[in-house]
This record gives C-alpha cells, sequence and structure tokens, in this order.
C-alpha cells in the first residue's frame, strides 16, 4: 500500500511558536543534537584576534549549553543568555556552575561594553537582525567580536540530500529559505557589520536512533504533531536502513561561521 503524503497542517505556525517548541523537547535536544568540532572555536579565535581563555563571553540563545560547554572548556568567563523556560532548566542541569538569565538577542540584558565576545549557536536565526545588531554593538567592547554559527548538513553527500528532499515533502519545509538566513547580508540587513566567513566540515557516527532523535528535535517536526512526526521517522528509518545497514549513521555537517569584529576605539 502506498504510504499516504502529507496532510497539511491547520495553519502555518508563526516563528514565535517555532521557537517556544523547544522548551517541550529540551532534554531530547540535549541528548542527541550534535556538537561543534575544536577547528570551529580555532576558527573563532583567530578571526576575532584573541584566546578565548579568559575573555567575557556571552553565549546567547544558550538553548540546553551544547556551546556554552565548549566555550566554558577553553577556558572563557561565560554567561548564557536564553529565553525558553524548558531550554533553561535544562542548562543549568548540564552546567550548574555556570550563570544563566533570561533573555533574546532583540534585548540583551548585558550592560553596555560588558563582553569581548558574543556567540549565536544556532540562534541568530530566531532574533530580529534589525534589532539584534544594535544590541550587539552595545554589548561588546570595542575590539571585541560577534560569532554567528550553524551546523548544517552536507547536502553534497547523496544520501544527505535525498533525506533533505524528503523533509521538504513531507514537512514543507523551505531549506533553502533556511539557507539564506545564513547569508550574511539576510544576517545583517543593517551593513553595520563586517562579517568573515568560513566554513568547516565535520562528522559524527551515531546510532540509528540517535540520528532519528536528533531530526525530530528540530522545529518543523516539534510543531508538526506526533501522529505525522512518528510517520515520517518509521519511514527514514527504513530508508536509511538501506544506507546504513549496521544502524550506525555517519552524519556530516558543514558549519557555517559568520564573525565581524567591533573598531577598537581610538
Amino acid at each position: 500500500m502506498p504510504t499516504p503524503g502529507p496532510r497539511p497542517a491547520a495553519r502555518p505556525l508563526s516563528h514565535a511558536e517555532r521557537a517556544r517548541s523547544f522548551n517541550a523537547a529540551a532534554a531530547q535536544y540535549a541528548a542527541n543534537r550534535p556538537s561543534y568540532p575544536p577547528a570551529l572555536l580555532d576558527a573563532v579565535e583567530h578571526l576575532a584576534g584573541h584566546p578565548l581563555a579568559g575573555a567575557r563571553v556571552a553565549d546567547i540563545g544558550a538553548g540546553t549549553g551544547i556551546s556554552t560547554a565548549l566555550l566554558h572548556a577553553r577556558g572563557a568567563d561565560v554567561i548564557a543568555v536564553e529565553p525558553g523556560a524548558g531550554m533553561a532548566a535544562q542548562f543549568r542541569a548540564t552546567l550548574p556552575d555556570v550563570p544563566i538569565v533570561r533573555g533574546t538577542g532583540n534585548a540583551l540584558p548585558l550592560a553596555r561594553h560588558s563582553a569581548d565576545l558574543l556567540t549565536y549557536a544556532q540562534a541568530w536565526h530566531w532574533t530580529d537582525p534589525v534589532l539584534a545588531v544594535p544590541e550587539a554593538l552595545r554589548v561588546l567592547r570595542p575590539g571585541g567580536a560577534l560569532a554567528l554559527w550553524w551546523n548544517t548538513s552536507a547536502t553534497d553527500i547523496p544520501w544527505i540530500a535525498a533525506a533533505a528532499d524528503r523533509v521538504v515533502r513531507h514537512a514543507g519545509l523551505d531549506i533553502n529559505a533556511e539557507r539564506r538566513a545564513i547569508d550574511a547580508r539576510a544576517a545583517d540587513p543593517t551593513g553595520r557589520l563586517d562579517l568573515v566567513r568560513r566554513e568547516i566540515r565535520w562528522s559524527r557516527r551515531v546510532p540509528l536512533d540517535t540520528h532519528l532523535a536528533n531530526i525530530a528535535s528540530h522545529s518543523v517536526f516539534l510543531v508538526l504533531g506526533e501522529e505525522r512526526t512518528a510517520a515520517y521517522l518509521a519511514e527514514e528509518r527504513g530508508h536509511l536502513l538501506t544506507v546504513f545497514p549496521d544502524g550506525i549513521v555517519e552524519e556530516v555537517y558543514v558549519v557555517v561561521l559568520l564573525l565581524a569584529r567591533v573598531p577598537t576605539a581610538t
């Protein structure tokens, strides 16, 4: 019997509703989402012009603390900013010794010129850049830097490209729109930042169940509904077992990094 096609959603969910959807899935997010390779932090240090060790860093949209933990391990004096109650609770359970405050990139709860580095890991696209850019410039010290990064799927690999097409067909996700948000001009419509772009390729090998749980932790599935998400995951499991019959999936990512330095005061 052919698999039924996707049913249209009752109504499109807003950007804010998608952002809030993570709070109910914070534990799933923390357990299954990929981290970032050491080469990313090396690139941040190089482009920012100073080491992370001892730097005052604010990790905005910190979520469950995946990027915050890496910054902390590098010796940064880091504070996290996170709007969601569920994500913040998971963060506190994971990183009890790192301070976290509630807030968003559009209105940072941080003092003027209080940070050497602001980081947004998988988070800048949840802001309004027209508001977030001047907020970042307000909080950064002269000579500081703003770093934005995203794990993106390496769609030059055939199985990943095919999987991405299935997401579009099932959930109606416009992947091209998601990628446009990572473009420097879209990231800074104000034109006030001189963003430099770097790409870092990396991979991880995980059990198929972890891979599927990672997929299900994305907002497009969190808002899709349990029945439709379960149907997609069952079908996807079958596709992936033909590629990875041993049940171990090699996820390949390209981290897109955008970084801008603030001029040093004269």
